[in-house]
């Protein structure tokens, strides 16, 4: 039985996050601490199902407050680190790219010192099993064209704010990594979806308009390719990267499932339709409304996953057919969920306009 560790997880009350929380508390022995600011993306309803574990903790506290990070590590003397704080929206970057800079820059920046101040003061044994798992996007890689693929030895290309600010937090890993000897592994995952999706990103939008007989916008043409990955197979991978990757490695975590975003709406659509018939709806594909392309658009990305399935023996196990009908069901189910961030900060308004 594989022994119990103690894992700080930052952000763990966003999509992934809380993936995270949850696999680590229903599928491991491991004690965790979530530390997530609770912005419009977090959100504790997602933590509900694990929060009553005695083995669940959770802090209030902006990743870019120093002292508040150092007396995180301090109180709670984490063995690993998942690092998943961060803005992540492409849209709201281009409408808003300073708070990225501050938490997924300054952010990470603060956290990388106040775990190598924590992991000075160790024991060498537990320097020597003491990891920083940072987890990034594939959006520092750039845009593909209709060939090709990312991997581990890609060079950095980023062509949002969002993406660049990603990438200059990869930089910094590294850099701590290479100059203090901090024990740091970095992974670059594709395009995830399932429950507990913040309802802006393009599958759970286009989910809950479906069901509310709203329209469906789509990007330019609906050309962009995106490879879709299942929230619950990351974080397995995640977990297995944290716990058995080797220091000073990258890996990339893809799902094999590129998909137009055209695709992806029509297959929703068909979804809803068959789960959540409307004689009022009709036919949710008639709600489909192409708008403007938001600006600097990456045409394609898609994940080569062949170095975490070769060395961890990690591979997805939800197909894109199986995985979307999973987080259909779900939104279907969890109305209550969605209801309540309609309500409040979000209310499904376009983002990204660069206007």
């Amino acid at each position: 039985m594989t022994s119990a560790r103690r894992i700080l997880v930052t952000g763990g009350a966003g999509f992934i996050g809380s993936a995270v929380a949850r696999q680590i508390i229903n599928h491991t022995p491991h004690s965790i601490l979530v530390v997530d600011k609770l912005t419009y993306a977090g959100n504790l309803d997602s933590l509900a199902p694990v929060a009553d574990d005695r083995r669940f903790s959770f802090v209030r506290a902006d990743i870019a407050d120093a002292a508040k990070m150092c007396d995180v590590f301090e109180s709670f003397q984490p063995e690993i680190v998942m690092h998943l704080a961060a803005e992540s929206h492409v849209d709201r970057s281009i409408d808003g790219p300073g708070e990225f800079v501050r938490t997924n820059v300054v952010g990470t920046f603060t956290l990388l010192q106040a775990a190598l101040g924590f992991w000075r003061t160790r024991t060498p044994a537990q320097k020597n099993a003491f990891r920083f798992h940072h987890i990034s996007t594939d959006e520092v890689f750039g845009s593909l064209g209709e060939e090709g693929i990312f991997s581990e030895t890609t060079a950095y290309n980023p062509n949002s704010p969002y993406s660049a600010t990603k990438a200059a937090s990869d930089h910094l890993v590294n850099a701590w990594r290479h100059t203090y000897d901090l024990p740091t592994l970095i992974s670059n995952c594709s395009n995830n979806y399932g429950p507990y999706h913040f309802p802006e990103k393009l599958i759970p939008l286009t989910i809950i308009n479906a069901l509310e007989g709203r329209e469906l916008p789509v990007y330019g043409t609906g050309s962009n390719v995106r490879d879709w990955l299942y929230v619950e197979d990351h974080a397995r991978a995640l977990l297995t990267v944290a716990t058995q990757g080797e220091v000073g490695q990258s890996y990339c975590i893809g799902g094999l499932c590129e998909k137009t975003n055209l695709e992806v709406v029509q297959e929703i659509c068909a979804l809803v339709d068959e789960l959540a018939p409307s004689g009022v709806i009709g036919p949710r594909e008639g709600l489909l409304r192409f708008v403007a392309d938001r600006p600097g658009h990456d045409l394609r990305y898609a994940i080569d996953p062949e170095k975490i399935m070769r060395e961890l023996a990690w591979a997805p196990t939800e197909t894109f057919a199986t995985g979307l009908r999973r987080t259909v069901e779900w939104y279907i189910s969890n109305r209550g969920w969605w209801e309540r961030i309609r309500s409040g900060v979000y209310r499904g308004e376009r983002l990204g306009v660069n206007a």
